[in-house]
């Protein structure tokens, strides 16, 4: 851990001696991989703060990797002069582009009148804090929230019947109030995005539920009272 944070503080001093990634290196590095690392195929590599080293996302991971390809770093790259996490910032963008792709069309969303912020809530329908979370929809709505939801059941075979039972609901929204509130829904199958919802949320980092994903693609693990999130939303 103390190597870890010497090499943070030399990596902020370094930062100021960064120049612009070229071409060249960032190919030899994607051949480096290739050779030493085939299972490896990395999704995006770009130039870090840090002089020497480069940023490459492989998934919803973020590993930095020196420019002769030889030494890796796994964990989160922070500046610690704005105390900023760099590594926060690709995993928001990571996460905003999987959710993008989901698109609207496939969650459950509880819209107001007027939007003037949008959240994305991974679910599970029974875990208590996701029910306590879902039972403030009102101040939600009056507060100009829009709230869309992604499923992922935890439970099993009854847990997954019961997602898709609202999913298939004709009208979703009810459907999903009365299973909330612990009440039982009309079992029901159809052609349903349940399974790629699941794949999203893994993309994402998600462990469990609720996680509130915000607009700028941060990841809020856990309940957070509404209060308190519009205030995170808002500041």
């Amino acid at each position: 851990m103390k190597i870890f944070s010497l090499f943070l503080f030399v990596a902020a001093l370094l930062t100021s001696f960064a120049v612009p990634a070229d071409t060249s290196t960032i190919n030899k590095l994607k051949q480096s991989l290739a050779e030493n690392m085939p299972s490896v195929k990395p999704d995006k590599i770009s130039e870090s703060p840090v002089a020497g080293l480069y940023e490459v996302t492989v998934g919803s991971q973020v590993v930095y990797i020196s420019a002769d390809a030889r030494y890796m770093i796994q964990g989160d790259l922070y500046d610690i002069v704005t105390k900023e996490n760099i590594s926060e910032n690709a995993k928001s963008d990571i996460r905003l582009a999987a959710i993008n792709e989901l698109g609207e069309k496939n969650m459950v969303v509880y819209k107001p009148k007027t939007v003037k912020n949008t959240i994305t809530v991974v679910t599970d329908i029974d875990c208590p804090y996701c029910r306590r979370l879902h039972s403030e929809i009102p101040d939600y709505m009056a507060k100009d929230v829009e709230v869309r939801y992604i499923f992922m059941p935890l439970k099993g075979d009854a847990d997954m019947k019961k997602t898709i039972s609202v999913w298939c609901a004709e009208n979703q929204q009810k459907a999903l109030d009365t299973a909330k509130a612990g009440g039982a829904v009309e079992e029901k199958d159809c052609d349903n995005p349940i399974k790629k919802h699941m794949a999203v949320a893994r993309e994402l980092g998600v462990r469990g539920t609720p996680a509130i994903v915000l607009e700028d693609g941060q990841l809020l693990p856990g309940y957070v009272p509404v209060a308190k999130l519009v205030a995170e939303l808002r500041k």
